[in-house]
C-alpha cells in the first residue's frame, strides 16, 4: 500500500506533463495560425500599396462630391448625418467613413450642393438632400 502512495506523485506528474504538452500544442497551433494570418495580411497590404494612388490635392470644384469628401446628408425626416468617402481599406463605421465602392458613395459622386439622391436600403429606397460638402486639406 505504501508503494502505491509513493508512486502517486509520479503518476500525477505524468498527468500534468500530458496536460502541459496538450496545452503547448494548442498554443503552438493557435500562434502558428495567427502568424500565418499576419503574413497573409502583410502580403495583401504590400500588394495594395503598389496599386494605391495618393490624393495629395483638393479637387478643382469644391462644390461637387469627389473622393475624400465629407458630405452632410439630410433624410426625409429632416435628420442630418455626415459621411466621408474613402478608399476600401479606410472604411470606419463609427466615424461614418464609407467606401468609394459603396452604393451610397457611387450615387453621391459628382453630385452638388442641394442635389437630391435616392439609394436602395434594406427598408426600402431612401432619399437624401446634400446639405454640405467639405474637404480636408491634404496637409492635415
Amino acid at each position: 500500500m505504501f508503494s502505491c502512495l509513493d508512486q502517486k506523485p509520479s503518476v500525477v506528474n505524468k498527468k500534468h506533463l500530458g496536460n502541459s504538452i496538450r496545452r503547448k500544442g494548442f498554443f503552438y497551433t493557435y500562434n502558428k495560425k495567427a502568424l500565418n494570418q499576419t503574413i497573409a495580411k502583410i502580403a495583401y497590404l504590400e500588394k495594395r500599396l503598389d496599386e494605391l494612388t495618393v490624393v495629395d490635392r483638393l479637387p478643382a470644384d469644391l462644390e461637387r462630391v469627389y473622393f475624400a469628401a465629407f458630405v452632410t446628408l439630410e433624410d426625409e425626416q429632416g435628420e442630418e448625418m455626415e459621411i466621408r468617402i474613402v478608399g476600401p481599406d479606410e472604411t470606419d463605421n463609427p466615424r461614418r467613413w464609407i467606401s468609394v465602392d459603396a452604393p451610397l458613395a457611387q450615387t453621391l459622386l459628382g453630385k452638388g450642393l442641394d442635389d437630391e439622391v435616392s439609394v436602395a436600403a434594406p427598408g426600402g429606397e431612401t432619399t437624401y438632400i446634400i446639405t454640405a460638402i467639405r474637404y480636408q486639406s491634404p496637409e492635415t
